[in-house]
């Protein structure tokens, strides 16, 4: 009987520390450090994949500014005279919304912008009634008013569609602008002026 117990109690200590020194004493599932797409755990919280690919070198360099967009990597291109000094995340126009090809400009800079077309219906108290919606198709319930979508540091390239800070979910997700981490697009927008070459391609 003793033996027994012995046995099942070195068992439960080797596995505890193999676990231990495995995860470093630390369940990933749970580890602030670890940021996993929701699902992949089932207890694990949803959340955007973790930014590893945006960065900003161009403060200390000079040259004509100019961007180029590939929707297929989700990433922007930010170069000074031909010289690549940044590149950021992107979450573009998700299908049927998609952003467009092409060669634009810069044609409006906004640091303030808020949508015309898509926001939230709120209460008086500014309480959310019905949540993303397009005012060209849904209907604004009584007592209610349209509050726009911030987009920070706008930078208008054709029609409705521009780049700006937003949510970055990991996929195209947008109704067909560009958006970007927010530092970003604070770096992108103090560094563009009307004007500057902007390219779209796949």
């Amino acid at each position: 009987m003793f033996h027994s117990l012995f046995s099942n109690f070195l068992g439960a200590v080797a596995i505890g520390f193999l676990f231990f020194t495995a995860g470093c004493g630390e369940d990933p599932r749970f580890s602030a450090k670890t940021q996993y797409l929701g699902g992949v755990y089932g207890g694990a919280p949803a959340g955007p994949p973790r930014d590893t690919v945006s960065y900003w070198d161009g403060d200390s360099v000079q040259g004509k500014p100019s961007i180029t967009i590939r929707l297929g990597e989700q990433r922007a291109y930010f170069y000074k005279s031909g010289v690549l000094v940044g590149v950021s995340q992107l979450s573009t126009g998700r299908e049927g919304l998609n952003t467009p090809y092409g060669h634009f400009s810069v044609t409006q800079k906004d640091v303030n912008h808020v949508s015309s077309l898509f926001g939230d219906y709120v209460d008086s108290a500014g309480n959310v009634v019905v949540p993303n919606v397009d005012i060209t198709k849904d209907p604004k319930p009584p007592g209610t008013h349209f509050r726009g979508t911030p987009m920070p540091y706008f930078m208008r390239i054709v029609s409705g569609t521009g780049l700006h800070a937003g949510y970055l979910p990991g996929y195209p997700a947008s109704h067909g602008c560009i958006r970007m981490p927010e530092f970003m697009a604070e770096n992108f927008f103090k560094s563009v002026s009307v004007g500057t070459p902007v390219t779209i391609t796949n």
